[in-house]
């Protein structure tokens, strides 16, 4: 049996900056991890299936369910016979804008390489992930790093300052497909990704806190004024940074010590929100 945890991200910096001609965005980020995590266990089965189960009654155990996914995809690839019994304990929210299925995604694609011995590289791995999905390739890396085109260019970063992040999202999901639908190029905000990898590569964490944003805040905000409402009150209570993950909801908060994003977390109702405080891990 092999464990895995999935790692869920936030983006520091998130600028759209074309459209492609096959309807996907080109786009310039900085992304990081945090101490939020899916844990995945798996077990070789003799029998040619694949077993999937979770503690989370809504999600689906099938084709729909990126894990199945992945998991059929490289035993097809591969010509396994062997079935695989997964096991996902489920931590991060769903889409909340945090890469929950893509890293879930990504740990299957790292622990069916070692459960069968496949000898992948991470350049293989990553050819998989972009099969899987735009935030796989990202996932499978797992450490800061500026990314680019749809998601496949991965540049390595130095560590974020440490720091702690207070997670907030309203008890509703988005489609990243909606939000892309309505984007505007034309009048979306660009943020300047390179300030913010100056000032990663500084270490300066209160520059980075300055220079951070999102071009797909405003399209969120305008379909789901909630997500708005919640960075609103974030800044409100003075964190260093208050900025949506991808394209939402969840809105993350900045700070540099436990005691402030505990109470920070303890600001928001849990009736109406899923609110974590966590390290960042970089």
């Amino acid at each position: 049996m092999i464990t895995e945890n999935a790692f869920a991200k936030i983006n520091l910096a998130l600028d759209v900056v074309s459209k492609r001609s096959d309807n996907y965005h080109n786009l310039r980020m900085v992304m990081t991890t945090v101490d939020l995590y899916d844990r995945l266990t798996f077990e070789v089965l003799d029998e040619d299936t694949i077993v999937l189960s979770s503690n989370r009654y809504f999600l689906p155990t099938d084709e729909r369910n990126i894990v199945y996914k992945t998991a059929k995809l490289i035993k097809d690839m591969y010509a396994i016979k062997a079935g695989l019994k997964i096991h996902i304990h489920k931590s991060i929210p769903v889409a909340a804008g945090l890469a929950g299925g893509s890293t879930d995604g990504a740990s299957t694609i790292k622990a069916l390489n070692e459960l069968f011995k496949l000898n992948m590289d991470m350049e293989k791995m990553k050819e998989i992930g972009k099969q899987i999905g735009s935030d796989v390739p990202f996932c499978l890396y797992g450490k800061t790093a500026l990314v680019e085109g749809v998601g496949d260019i991965i540049t390595p970063l130095p560590e974020v300052p440490r720091c702690w992040v207070v997670l907030v999202k309203p008890r509703f999901g988005v489609s990243t497909k909606e939000i892309f639908q309505n984007v505007n190029l034309e009048t979306i905000t660009h943020p300047d990704v390179d300030k913010v990898v100056n000032a990663i590569e500084k270490n300066d964490y209160y520059e980075m806190c300055k220079h951070a944003g999102n071009s797909l805040e405003s399209v969120t905000f305008r379909l789901y004024p909630e997500v708005e409402s919640i960075k609103q009150k974030l800044l409100a209570l003075g964190v260093d940074l208050a900025l949506m993950s991808g394209s939402g909801p969840t809105v993350y908060a900045l700070v540099r010590n436990e005691q402030r994003a505990k109470k920070i977390k303890n600001s928001f109702d849990k009736k109406h929100y899923e609110v974590y405080a966590v390290r960042i891990r970089g």
